[in-house]
């Protein structure tokens, strides 16, 4: 069974955990999981099989994931693919689990992160064009309006 597989039958099981697989020298986390992860610590979200979100990790970066999803009191868990998807690690903060209000924060921060991408990336598209200035001029305006 497929990694991503795994990991939508342990979220069905565990919905408000963040569920870090660890894959050779990696942690990596899936779907609502991702988007809590990378609003935390700013790491890319990819697109894994089926158009899964997947964001990766060293290893050497888990104790300052787990400190921080500790600090937030999201409720986490540390999965070893070789060992049989065994739990190395778990944290329960039973009803103060912060998971839906973390990714409800983080959803709605990587969709305006995402827009804005889409902008940058088709301004430097027309970087060459001759109405590039006055489109500059304007997005300034509003920029400078706060």
């Amino acid at each position: 069974m497929s990694v991503v597989n795994m990991a939508k039958n342990i979220k069905e099981v565990h919905p408000e955990y963040v569920v870090c697989f660890k894959v050779g020298s990696f942690y990596h986390v899936y779907g609502k999981d991702s988007y809590i992860i990378s609003y935390l610590f700013n790491y890319n979200i990819k697109e894994a099989k089926d158009n899964i979100a997947t964001v990766g990790f060293p290893k050497n970066a888990l104790p300052k994931v787990i400190s921080k999803l500790e600090k937030e009191k999201i409720n986490y868990l540390l999965i070893d693919t070789r060992n049989n998807y065994d739990v190395d690690e778990k944290s329960d903060n039973k009803n103060l689990n912060t998971y839906a209000e973390k990714y409800n924060i983080s959803l709605k921060y990587i969709r305006l992160k995402r827009r804005i991408s889409r902008i940058y990336e088709a301004l430097i598209l027309e970087i060459n064009n001759a109405n590039i200035k006055e489109k500059l001029r304007r997005i300034e305006e509003i920029v400078d309006e706060e």
